[in-house]
This record gives C-alpha cells, structure tokens and sequence, in this order.
C-alpha cells in the first residue's frame, strides 16, 4: 500500500512559514526592501510637509521663529502660560491708528489708548500685545506685554494723559522722564508698567527692540517647546 499523499495545507516551500490560518505566507529580501522604501518616503514626506508650513508661516509673518511660547501668568487671563503665540513683523498689514514717529515712519503698533479710542483690540484688551527684547538686549528673554501708550523723548511718561496712576506704584519721579521715544508697556496681570517700580524690567521700548505683534494663540502647544 502506498504512503498517503502530504495535503497543501501541510506543506511548506523554503522560504515560506505557517501564517494563523495554517497558509504559507512568503518572505523575501525585496518586500523588506520595499518596507524601507515606504518608509524613508513617508519620513521624507513629512520633512517636506514641515518645511512648507515653516516657509509658508515665515511668508506671513515676516520673522523666524513665527511662534513664541508663553513662559509666564504676566498676560493672565488673556494669555495662559504654554499657550503657543503666532507673532507678525510690524511691517505687514499695519492696522489703521498704529503709532507714527516724529520722522514720519509707522510703528504698526496701536497702543491701548489709541485703540480704546477707535475700538481697536486684541486679546481682550485694547491695543496690540508687542514682542520686544527688554532694553534691546537680544540675550534676554523676550517680553510679550501689552503697548500701552506711546512717548516722546524728554516727556514726563507719568503725567501722560492716558497714566492710570494706581499702576505707577513706587516709580521714584526721576525714571518719569523718557530717555528716548518708545512704548511704555504693561502685563495684563502686572500691577505696574514695565517701566515703574524700583527696578523697572525695560526703559520705553524703541520701536527697533520690537519683534513683532502677537495674532494669535493655541493653547498649550507652546509646553513642547519650553521643554526644548
């Protein structure tokens, strides 16, 4: 009597192994390799996916980075620590009632006082929210505050006509007089300007010293790149 014949099911090729439901499944050195290609495309996908956003937010916003994240309550409750900021250079798409300096040039920056005269505000309060280096120190941190009133060189800032003196606390009369033009500033949720107090954070801030405006923010996105 001869041997019974092996079924399909229970014979294998070289190469090929057992699947879960008893089939021959093939491996061979091209489909791995067409594995790595698929995913060195998918990688180099997402690269050139990345570099467009960047190229396409520098192109709106004129500076880089384009995002800054908030390190600090001093914009509370209008900007949250880890909010992500999407700041624009100055010169694009100036809003109507931005200061202009005594040599004729625009700032883009509406202050709170002009923009509680026009209506014109931004994160919740009025005037625009400037990104600035204190003192024009570009190894500081950068500052995101409110602008709140412009100066001109030599002026008493703190008689200005739009001064609320509770924020003026413990400003010693000989820091009133402004060095140099610039925007006196203020944290939402600070209880001075940045230019009063004992030890003022930064002097008026020159319209050069100004990074952008802020346009807009996204929540908590901005804890991925103060861990960086």
């Amino acid at each position: 009597m001869s041997p019974p014949e092996e079924s399909d099911a229970d014979t294998l090729e070289e190469g090929e192994k057992k699947g879960p439901e008893g089939w021959g499944v093939e491996t061979s050195e091209e489909e791995g390799g067409t594995n790595w290609a698929l995913l060195a495309r998918d990688l180099a996908t997402s690269v050139v996916s990345v570099l467009l956003l960047g190229a396409y937010l520098f192109a709106v916003s004129g500076i880089w980075p384009p995002m800054v994240a908030i390190e600090s309550g001093s914009m509370e409750p209008n900007m949250q620590v880890n909010d992500l900021a999407f700041v624009m250079d100055t010169d694009r798409f100036q809003p109507n009632g931005s200061v202009e300096m005594a040599n004729g040039s625009d700032t883009g920056v509406v202050t709170a006082a002009v923009g509680t005269e026009t209506g014109y505000s931004q994160f919740g309060n009025s005037g625009d929210v400037i990104v600035f280096e204190p003192n024009g120190d570009s190894r500081r941190t950068p500052i995101i505050h409110r602008a709140m009133f412009w100066v001109e060189q030599g002026e008493n800032w703190c008689e200005h006509e739009a001064i609320d003196p509770a924020f003026l606390r413990d400003t010693d009369e000989d820091r009133c007089t402004a060095t140099h033009a610039g925007f006196i500033t203020k944290g939402d949720n600070n209880p001075t300007y940045d230019q009063a107090g004992r030890a003022p954070i930064t002097a008026p801030v020159r319209p050069g010293w100004v990074i952008g405006t802020a346009e807009t923010r996204i929540p908590w996105l901005g804890w991925f790149r103060l861990q960086t």
